[in-house]
């Protein structure tokens, strides 16, 4: 998962339409402390921040239609993964900070042009499944109240030139996926809003209606019996919470909690399969 940004980041970076220092220079994803004393020109990206990106969190399944109905997932988890870029200069003295100076801008100015992480740059677990939306960039921006100073003393190094990048990904922490098949028929039931009722239907678990079968509010007892069509109908009932009893034969009692408002008077109850 986050090797494979790490990946993406190496890829974006050796692109042929690079800068030539940046494609030159060697990519490694260390943590920059003292024990870090690369032989080699070097951009670092040291990934440090990993925090769900809760502005862009969306609780509404997804639904794809395929040929015999619906599949429903999860929406993946948006995560903001932030990442220190520095550059590390094998030169002395003077030399040292202005070829770790350039070589930094020349990085900067190279992933800048990217808004959003272009498909091709992906690697492994970040295209199967492909990601559902871009994965953008931001550069440079510190969060708030957040300093580099702490940053540098606990990696007990001193303080150096570098700058944020952070990229949003998204990933699938389910598996499961909701199966539904087609709707076969449409049915539209009006109600009345001055002459509200609780009423429903008993269905089979083919969502077949099941007449004759009785329904009782156990909350005040009020019994009717499901009609040809499996409709049941209780008039003159005040709004409120109540819990539906259907009794079917072969079937254990079944129980169905409703919340019985204007906005909320119809309630089918499915018995299933036995």
């Amino acid at each position: 998962m986050f090797q494979d940004l790490d990946a993406t980041l190496k890829a974006m970076l050796s692109d042929p339409a690079a800068p030539s220092e940046v494609r030159a220079a060697d990519v490694s994803f260390d943590t920059p402390d003292k024990e870090f004393n690369p032989s080699q020109t070097t951009v670092d990206l040291f990934l440090h921040d990993v925090q769900e990106n809760r502005d862009l969190r969306d609780q509404v399944p997804l639904v794809d239609k395929t040929d015999g109905g619906f599949v429903v997932r999860h929406r993946p988890l948006r995560v903001d993964c932030t990442y220190l870029v520095t550059v590390w200069s094998t030169q002395s003295a003077g030399l040292k900070a202005a070829e770790e100076h350039r070589l930094l801008g020349l990085v900067l100015l190279w992933l800048s042009r990217f808004e959003v992480v272009e498909p091709h740059f992906l690697r492994g677990d970040l295209t199967m499944p492909p990601q559902l939306y871009p994965l953008p960039l931001t550069m440079a921006q510190m969060k708030e109240g957040q300093g580099m100073g702490q940053f540098w003393t606990a990696l007990g190094v001193a303080p150096r030139l570098a700058f944020s990048l952070t990229v949003t990904i998204g990933l699938q922490p389910f598996d499961e996926a909701a199966t539904f098949p087609a709707p076969k028929t449409i049915e539209i039931r009006p109600t009345v809003s001055d002459e509200p009722a609780l009423c429903g239907r008993v269905l089979d678990a083919t969502l077949a209606p099941l007449p004759g079968t009785p329904v009782t509010i156990v909350e005040n007892g009020a019994a009717a019996t499901s009609d040809s069509f499996g409709s049941f109908t209780f008039r003159e009932l005040a709004f409120g919470s109540y819990t539906l009893l259907v009794r079917v034969a072969g079937h254990p009692d079944l129980r169905k909690p409703v919340q019985y408002t204007a906005q909320s008077q119809i309630h089918d109850v499915i018995v299933p399969a036995a």
